[in-house]
């Protein structure tokens, strides 16, 4: 077995300074404060997700429709513009809607 040196590795001595800093103001401060970022943390998470769901319902239900919409409006001015190519119509762009 190795030799200390110097008497460092006493058990009283180290047991004593252990309990003397884990009970020290600034462990204690450091502790609440870890506990204080934590407890804002789940906040910032808890909020987040909120936010992340109302936007994500909100484009489902404003945006998604819409854009199905969109692609709908295409398709007829499209098939529109086909029928008026075989009956020998000139190409106009036909406007849909208001």
């Amino acid at each position: 077995m190795a030799k200390r040196i110097g008497g460092a590795g006493k058990s009283g001595g180290d047991s004593n300074i252990l309990a003397r800093i884990s009970n020290s103001e600034i462990v204690s401060q450091g502790r609440r404060a870890a506990g204080d970022a934590v407890g804002v943390s789940k906040k910032l998470i808890w909020s987040t997700g909120k936010a992340a769901w109302i936007a994500g319902t909100t484009f489902l239900i404003l945006v998604v429709p819409l854009i199905i919409e969109m692609d709908r409006e295409a398709q007829l001015n499209e098939i529109d513009l086909q029928q008026a190519s075989l009956l020998g119509a000139p190409a106009a762009p036909v406007q849909r809607g208001m």
